[in-house]
């Protein structure tokens, strides 16, 4: 709910630099929350060290072809892009678009929910730290669905019910994760791998070169502070976690 909230203000007002603000934010703690945390405490547990990086490379191949079937089925046509088509294209071509992206989001937080349940069993601080990244993460994503709804004519009311809707999803995962999970405690120290793998590769695919076509270093040095103060908080939060 607080990343719909948030996507709504950004998206409805306007606040671009924000959004770009948020992106170097959501690296940091993407980054540290898998890195310094996640895999750590999944490598610390009894399971096979060398299976734990087999899912971790079959993660992150996954969803490299995840995003390559979104890629393939979405229109990627916007205003303004120079092509020149009939008149109602763009409402068309994002109407088609938009149960496309309700459905793909609803199954997206669905997986976040589990994940997070996961996390918690795992450690309560890093179950706080994992949905932290994903709320950070989540709201430059929202902020594209909450455009591509309001250019397929939804109203502004529809859009966000919807969305929220959607992303109440989560709600389900977790709790389907917890009752499962709890019982099946082999099982996490893997599905925290897999959610280490899905948050570097929406770093490393996606957010990170959304930053570097912004490559002066008066704007450099803001997205460089926004990634450490994003790594700082994960350290922070989860600083006592072994002790």
């Amino acid at each position: 709910m607080v990343s719909i909230v948030a996507a709504a203000i950004f998206s409805f007002s306007l606040l671009s630099k924000l959004v770009e603000r948020m992106v170097s934010f959501s690296v940091g703690i993407l980054l540290s929350t898998s890195l310094l945390h996640a895999l750590p405490e999944a490598f610390e547990s009894h399971a096979d060290a060398h299976t734990l990086f087999a899912t971790l490379f079959g993660g992150l191949l996954g969803f490299f072809l995840l995003e390559k079937f979104a890629i393939l089925r979405h229109s990627h046509h916007h205003e303004g892009d120079g092509h020149a088509h009939e008149h109602g294209h763009d409402r068309h071509e994002a109407g088609k678009s938009g149960l496309m992206v309700l459905v793909g989001d609803g199954l997206h937080n669905f997986t976040d929910g589990i994940l997070i349940a996961a996390a918690f069993l795992a450690n309560p601080k890093l179950g706080i730290v994992t949905g932290l990244a994903i709320i950070a993460h989540e709201i430059p994503q929202e902020i594209g669905d909450f455009i591509v709804l309001l250019n397929a004519g939804f109203s502004r009311a529809r859009a966000f019910t919807y969305n929220l809707i959607s992303s109440l999803m989560a709600v389900l995962g977790g709790l389907i994760g917890y009752c499962t999970l709890e019982s099946a405690t082999g099982a996490i120290p893997y599905v925290l791998v897999l959610a280490s793998s899905g948050f570097i590769y929406i770093a490393v695919s996606d957010l990170m070169p959304q930053m570097q076509r912004r490559a002066t270093w008066r704007e450099t040095m803001p997205q460089i502070a926004l990634i450490a103060l994003g790594v700082v908080i994960v350290l922070y939060l989860t600083g006592h976690a072994h002790e």
